[in-house]
């Protein structure tokens, strides 16, 4: 008889893998996030390196995130008046083409870390092209039965990477230096856009709708149908602002590992796939429960238990207790994103997928850029410990607004499609 893992495990990802082009989509972006997560590590120990400043390296996850802000939204509506198997491509071999240069860069010893910023720029602009395309391809994967456990398999499998990727950037840095690490994402982006026509996907699901307005005028139709939406408003209000105030962490762990715990590069890698882990663990749980019913209360209630675990890594000199309060940070974190991309995906009109994926891209990207460049500004002035429980108790008490509107935010994302057409 199959444990009780193996059945989590296999539940939803054999839903989700159980047809080709879904294996393909999916194999190809598990290699595109392995080396999108040696990248960041190795980007991340660099912008330490060239500066010793927490506040350098808060910029540069900001760089690679923040162009969400003004990229994503319209991003999104391209992606629902193009065709997104070819957008992808296009993004993809942009982010490769950055890899690319900031490797030979760092390996010829002419990267600085105010051109390092402005590389990151580019690649952050590519990818908030890349993520709203990718995400309103997976609906045409498979059938909309499984969409869930599509959704699900998404993450899971970011998270298998989050977890690969550091553990063999770690290794790679000590060995030879950043620059193989960064080179690696310049491979696995090439391969994830070569395998892009391989797909047989739809051509009603590749293009959202016929150009009907401007690009402008479609942009902010997706931002009024998200505002006015009494589900979908307040779940994604409710995750940026978290995401702001918890996400930071995550974004700049040099400073962390190094001047609370006095560790190096492979501690760094070790503590991001401690991230993974319990994201992982915590994605195939909420995988397995194959029903949409009780999502939106696991989205509201994972965010006061990210904030526990976030006061819990910076509350310990004790570098084993930080790991299990990453584990427990990744888990917590994990729980929230699916649950809220299975109610975004699920509440989104074709026509619209693209706008509404581009908006939860802009929350993924660019709040944790927001957060990123607050702490490591305030850590330089305060210290770490004071800013992250300051931004933990700001979570909670968006959680508890969360808990109160909770009800009726249920009631909009959880009830069958046909009802609320």
């Amino acid at each position: 008889m199959a444990s009780p893992f193996a059945r989590i495990v296999a539940g939803p990802l054999a839903r989700a893998l159980g047809y080709r082009d879904s294996r393909i989509f999916f194999g190809a972006s598990l290699g595109a996030w392995t080396g999108l997560w040696m990248h960041r590590i190795g980007v991340a120990w660099l912008a330490w390196e060239l500066s010793r400043s927490a506040a350098w390296v808060g910029l540069i996850a900001f760089a690679d995130l923040a162009p969400a802000v003004l990229v994503s939204p319209v991003a999104g509506a391209l992606a629902d008046r193009v065709d997104r198997v070819r957008l992808t491509m296009a993004s993809q071999a942009v982010i490769a083409a950055e890899a690319l240069t900031v490797a030979s860069l760092t390996a010829t010893g002419h990267i600085t870390v105010g051109l390092l910023f402005a590389l990151e720029m580019v690649s952050g602009s590519a990818a908030s092209f890349a993520q709203p395309a990718r995400q309103t391809l997976i609906p045409a994967l498979v059938p909309r039965e499984d969409l869930p456990a599509a959704v699900a398999a998404n993450s899971l499998l970011f998270n298998v990477a989050r977890f690969i990727g550091p553990g063999i950037a770690g290794a790679v840095i000590a060995a030879w230096g950043v620059a193989p690490a960064i080179l690696c994402n310049a491979i696995g982006q090439i391969f994830a856009s070569l395998s892009m026509p391989w797909l047989r996907i739809d051509p009603e699901q590749r293009r959202g709708h016929p150009v009907t307005s401007s690009l402008l005028a479609e942009t902010l139709e997706g931002f009024r149908y998200v505002a006015r939406h009494p589900g979908l408003g307040p779940i994604i209000a409710f995750s940026a602002a978290t995401s702001v105030l918890l996400r930071g962490v995550q974004e700049i762990l040099p400073p962390y590992v190094e001047r609370l715990f006095g560790r190096g590069a492979e501690s760094l890698a070790a503590l991001t796939a401690c991230f993974a882990v319990g994201a992982l663990v915590s994605g195939l749980v909420v995988a397995s429960r194959g029903r949409l019913g009780g999502t939106t209360r696991i989205a509201v209630f994972a965010i006061v238990a990210q904030a526990a675990a976030t006061v819990g890594f910076v509350a310990t000199g004790s570098f084993p207790v930080a790991m299990l309060c990453a584990a427990l940070i990744g888990a917590s974190a994990s729980a929230h994103g699916i649950s809220v991309q299975v109610l975004a995906q699920t509440a989104a009109s074709p026509a619209l997928r693209g706008r509404i994926m581009s908006l939860w891209a802009l929350v993924s990207r660019a709040c944790p850029a927001l957060g990123a460049l607050a702490l490591g500004s305030a850590g330089e002035a305060l210290g770490l410990r004071l800013p992250t429980v300051a931004a933990a108790l700001g979570a909670v008490a968006i959680f508890a607004w969360g808990l109160s509107r909770l009800p009726r935010i249920a009631r909009q994302l959880e009830r069958p499609k046909e009802e609320t057409n």
